[in-house]
């Protein structure tokens, strides 16, 4: 399976808010930014974050969703390899379930629990992966099908053909260095899914990237988004659910470990 199209989102998540490779702001830039925002000066509503320069914010947003305890991920990027969609619950252990799609071909439903990582894959993925295969043949690609097209697959997380969807599962990779090391602008104030947040703009080349942060309650990072030649769009939301991670029910299970 390829590890660009699977990990762009990663990468992506890096680039959203460090792609200058700079630290610092001009603080006086980012409240002239802030003051365009709705609420501002003469409003009876206080200004979100009006004290904070774009980098601190930022900052806020990187702690404060790094300590969830679980977020749901939606997640749609394009590169050279392809076009990758995964919705993905994750917990901060390390659970996590969800599903995967690449190239608009098929879909593959994953659910990690503790030690054990679950895979089910659908007709369409399972072809669409072994006619990339330039040594696959046509009557091996059906022998993949009838064996494992819609049955679960036990493995081990830590095998190295399962890192490309154990990376899915840690927060930590998925988000990539959230810091303060970005000359983000503060802009305006909106809703990402119903929830008031603060977007956050930064520019590198023909490249910009966007972060929407919580103006209310905690910090939380809600979208990031980024164009040009890889465009991607991550949101994020249900932080501090529970991760519906869980065994399959169905006993006819495949365990590769076997």
């Amino acid at each position: 399976m390829r590890r660009g199209a699977l990990t762009a989102l990663c990468t992506a998540a890096v680039l959203g808010l460090s792609a200058c490779g700079t630290t610092g702001q001009n603080s006086a830039e980012n409240s002239t930014a802030a003051g365009s925002a709705p609420g501002g000066k003469g409003s009876a509503k206080p200004v979100p974050y009006a004290d904070l320069s774009g980098p601190a914010i930022a900052e806020k947003a990187g702690k404060a969703t790094r300590a969830a305890s679980s977020v749901t991920v939606n997640a749609d990027t394009r590169d050279a390899d392809g076009h990758t969609v995964f919705e993905m619950a994750i917990s901060r252990t390390g659970d996590c379930a969800g599903t995967l799609s690449l190239n608009d071909q098929g879909k593959a439903t994953i659910s990690k629990v503790g030690a054990a990582l679950y895979l089910k894959y659908d007709e369409a993925f399972l072809r669409a992966q072994g006619e990339e295969d330039a040594d696959s043949t046509k009557e091996q690609i059906d022998a993949v099908v009838a064996m494992l097209a819609d049955r679960w697959i036990k493995t081990d997380p830590k095998d190295p053909d399962a890192e490309d969807f154990t990376s899915f599962c840690d927060l930590d990779e998925l988000l990539g260095d959230l810091s303060d090391d970005t000359v983000a602008r503060k802009g305006k104030i909106g809703e990402v899914n119903g929830q008031q947040a603060i977007a956050l703009t930064e520019a590198d080349g023909k490249d910009t990237y966007t972060l929407h942060v919580a103006t209310e309650g905690e910090p939380y990072l809600l979208k990031l988004t980024g164009t040009g030649d890889e465009p991607f769009t991550m949101t994020f939301k249900d932080f501090g659910k529970p991760v519906p991670a869980k065994v399959p029910a169905d006993k006819d299970i495949v365990d590769l470990d076997d």
